[in-house]
């Protein structure tokens, strides 16, 4: 059936629509950014504080030091981290804007299966910032310090840089967060069909030797840092193939009416 010229017209109607209103919504996002990027400039020492602790907990009382070697290399750790700040300040916003963008194209069922997968989100890759703050971290430089002493009758300091040191907190932070993600990924998998819990469940023994081989690539190259990884990826599997179970059974039973 041939194609007139009113019907194309028609069709690019709602399209425009919708490429305008992502326009609006990815323009609101940029300026929420850029306002959380001047916070985090503003308060750029304090958290810079915040995030060397770890390291100066590692150290000797007194003993920590950060150098830079490059004359603009401290200018530019201030920028990255009123960056790395921004974003953590306006992702609320920026998830809601997203959330505002996707919604009304759901039908309410899909709206209520996806929005615990929103809350969801932040928790977890808040629980695994923290663990990768509060516990892997000071574990792996406490190791790494430990190199410190005399080899060959010279003597072996840790001087780290600090751009260097910051690009280390955000892989540690950033790894832990995003793979503390993974139920999110395979219970969105498990809704849309793609996969079964019987797939993941017989799929064990090569999830098992994937977690690990991710561990050891996203983590520094220390065996406390990659256990402290792994671990909790698999409990996550472990655990999102419950939910699915649950999910399962709620399914089976008899409707009421």
């Amino acid at each position: 059936m041939a194609i007139g010229i009113d019907d194309i017209d028609e069709s690019q109607a709602p399209l425009l629509d919708h490429l305008i209103e992502l326009r609006g919504r990815l323009v609101r996002c940029i300026i929420a950014l850029v306002i959380g990027f001047g916070i985090g400039l503003y308060f750029a020492n304090e958290v810079y504080g915040f995030l060397v602790r770890p390291l100066e907990a590692a150290f000797p009382p007194g003993e920590g030091t950060l150098i830079y070697t490059k004359l603009y290399e401290a200018f530019f750790v201030q920028l990255k981290v009123a960056l790395f700040a921004g974003f953590f300040l306006t992702f609320p916003i920026i998830a809601n804007q997203l959330w505002a963008f996707v919604a009304p194209g759901l039908y309410a069922n899909e709206k209520r299966a996806f929005l615990p997968f929103l809350f969801a989100t932040p928790i977890l890759f808040g629980a695994g910032a923290a663990l990768a703050y509060y516990i892997v971290m000071p574990t792996a430089f406490r190791w790494f310090i430990g190199f410190e002493g005399v080899t060959g009758g010279v003597k072996l300091e840790a001087l780290p840089a600090a751009g260097e040191y910051l690009s280390l907190v955000m892989q540690f932070i950033l790894a832990f967060g995003i793979s503390f993600l993974l139920p999110v990924l395979l219970l969105l998998l498990n809704r849309a069909g793609i996969v079964n819990r019987q797939q993941l469940a017989g799929a064990r023994r090569y999830v098992i030797v994937l977690v690990f081989a991710l561990s050891a690539i996203v983590t520094p190259p220390d065996p406390g840092s990659q256990l402290i990884l792994a671990v909790p990826l698999l409990l996550l599997f472990e655990g999102s193939l419950l939910i699915m179970r649950f999910g399962e059974r709620k399914a089976a039973k008899p409707d009421p009416a």
